[in-house]
């Protein structure tokens, strides 16, 4: 089943049930998006990805330079584990983790949630690739892909239960762009799919395609 089937069903049910309150500040909300043009700036194919240390859900560091020495990096920016449209995009790539190494390559999924709501996630989806904090979306921010959630969407998230203070551990209140990249081993991106539609995701046989 493609993750694009799954992702519709969610959107549906979603947009069938929330308040018109709710659909409005969300409207808005992509609407404002739309117009910084992130897709435009962010990262693209043949930039070269800054090298990163980031640390992974135990606390380990895991630096981009070790990864890319034994091959091609996935690397995947998701909102975070309170994201629906998130974890079956994650659950997509666990799918596929098997070819993606098959092709000498690995892969890591980046949010600025920290290690222990990391951690919750891997458990419960049962993945096997890394899951690394990106602190303050400092990471990110190099890559061109934040952006700052304005009051209405705050006071939506919280009604929602999303508790964004809690799992980044500060009070900025930013989000990255979900986004994927195909990095090959001397660093230049070789593949670029930035999307502000957080309810549309690129397949992940797609990067297998890349590869």
């Amino acid at each position: 089943m493609s993750i694009k089937y799954q992702l519709k069903k969610i959107n549906d049910q979603f947009q069938e049930n929330a308040s018109p309150r709710a659909l409005s500040v969300l409207s808005k909300s992509a609407e404002k998006l739309a117009k910084l043009r992130i897709e435009e700036s962010a990262l693209k194919v043949g930039d070269t990805l800054p090298s990163f240390t980031l640390k992974n859900a135990v606390g380990e560091p895991i630096e981009s330079t070790e990864l890319l020495e034994s091959g091609p990096l996935v690397l995947n920016f998701y909102r975070g584990a309170w994201c629906p449209y998130c974890n079956v995009e994650l659950s997509g790539y666990q799918d596929i983790l098997e070819n993606i190494h098959s092709k000498g390559a690995q892969l890591v999924a980046v949010s600025p949630e920290k290690p222990d709501s990391s951690l919750s996630l891997i458990e419960k989806h049962e993945l096997k690739y890394e899951i690394l904090t990106d602190l303050n979306n400092d990471l990110a921010k190099e890559l061109g892909l934040v952006f700052s959630l304005d009051t209405e969407l705050k006071d939506l998230y919280k009604e929602f239960g999303i508790d964004l203070e809690s799992a980044h551990g500060n009070q900025n209140f930013e989000l990255p762009v979900p986004a994927t990249y195909v990095v090959d081993e001397t660093g230049r991106v070789i593949m670029s799919y930035v999307n502000v539609d957080y309810t549309d995701r690129l397949e992940p046989e797609e990067v297998l395609t890349v590869l």
